[in-house]
């Protein structure tokens, strides 16, 4: 059988891209949403559906998607029986925002504003200043934080206007520059168990009369990484989330909401070929790219000068029946990052920007050896990794 050639081809249209929610039902917006309630100026309440509440917790499971969740009742009966109460009783998810990856969607989530603003809008991207792949979660190489992300966090507003604020978590988050430009305001409590955190947040939550508190645990998300959505190393995870998302909502004192949400959702990339399109032995993708950012299902391209046309051309035609394909400036137009990108922002953002409509992914094995050897992935606009639910308990 003859192989098509780039003629046959017909990329993908970018207006069929499921674009975030950004503005009425985004991770971005919950925060804003939540403070303006409690009557911190310069917000406002852009999810309609939720109902103000003095007390206010968001305990966010990294890596629990809303498809994902749907699919395991007997693993999170908990969760599961909150599934209608999800973005205020409508039943329905919101949506992560773009690339759904960690370090973009927590600073969505603290900054309350869209990538396109605050600036941190993939796992890898370039840092202009510089033209190194600047890794957003590890922060390597080091770049100062706050000129990297200037913006003050809801947390620090709420703080500011006397609300009681507090962020629990894992101890060595404490000081990583993720958690000074994204989560920082108010206090931070380490604590290492699962259980001690949903302690811990209860009492936050009880500390005052207006309170904005946040709790988080990482590891469905890496048992999903590691092993696969669905393995028995990720259910056991999803049951023991499960059980401490219990705990809390038992614990909480009057006039409080909980909210449980997450970063993204995740699915697992079959190991073979054609699933995994292998950047470091593909010349075409290769020609003319001086770095690949971003990560498998959700990358920045950037090219050489004067070949960033060129760079276009050949990845939609390659890949354009199977990922978004869109330049720079087309990926903003259509509002990708937001409705808006800051000037230092622009640059960060790949000539070319590939996200992933299929069940692949483009890996580097040779530049990104752990990356390429995750099962579990995520990072594009499909529902399975955009959208992300927002479970509600009231006391």
């Amino acid at each position: 059988m003859a192989l098509p050639s780039w003629d046959d081809v017909v990329p993908l249209a970018l207006d069929t891209a499921p674009v975030p929610a950004y503005g009425a039902g985004s991770l971005a917006d919950l925060l804003p949403t939540l403070v303006a309630h409690q009557g911190v100026d310069g917000f406002a309440p852009v999810i309609p559906e939720l109902a103000p509440a003095d007390r206010n917790c968001v305990f966010l499971i990294d890596g629990l998607g809303w498809e994902q969740l749907g699919a395991h009742p007997a693993e999170a009966p908990f969760l599961t029986s909150l599934l209608q109460s999800s973005r205020g009783g409508t039943g329905r998810p919101v949506t992560a925002g773009f690339p759904a990856t960690t370090a973009t969607s927590l600073a969505s989530v603290g900054t309350g504003l869209p990538p396109g603003d605050h600036g941190l809008p993939g796992y890898t991207v370039r840092n202009p200043a510089t033209d190194e792949l600047m890794n957003q979660l590890r922060w390597n190489p080091w770049t100062d934080p706050y000129a990297w992300q200037p913006h003050p966090t809801v947390f620090q507003r709420a703080h500011d206007a006397g609300v009681h604020t507090a962020q629990v978590s894992a101890p060595h988050f404490e000081h990583t520059p993720l958690t000074k430009v994204a989560l920082s305001g108010g206090s931070f409590r380490g604590r290492l168990s699962g259980e001690d955190r949903m302690d811990l947040a209860a009492q936050q939550l009880a500390a005052g009369d207006r309170s904005l508190v946040y709790t988080y645990y990482a590891e469905v998300d890496g048992k999903g990484h590691r092993f696969g959505v669905d393995s028995d190393a990720w259910r056991g995870q999803l049951m023991y989330v499960d059980r401490l998302a219990q705990r809390l909502a038992e614990q909480l004192p009057p006039r409080s909401a909980l909210y449980v949400t997450a970063d993204h959702g995740m699915l697992d990339i079959p190991f073979d070929e054609a699933s995994r399109i292998d950047f470091d032995e593909d010349w075409e993708l290769r020609a003319g790219v001086a770095l690949l950012g971003g990560e498998g299902r959700a990358r920045h391209v950037y090219a050489v000068p004067g070949a960033v046309d060129d760079v276009l051309t050949v990845w939609r035609e390659v890949l354009g029946e199977q990922f978004w394909v869109a330049g720079r400036d087309e990926a903003i137009a259509a509002g990708w990052f937001g409705p808006h990108v800051d000037q230092r922002v622009y640059e960060r953002i790949g000539d070319v920007v590939a996200a992933a409509h299929d069940d692949v992914a483009i890996v580097a094995t040779e530049r990104e050896p752990k990356e390429s050897a995750l099962v579990g992935m995520h990072g594009s606009m499909t529902p399975v990794e955009q959208l992300v639910p927002l479970l509600e308990v009231r006391s």
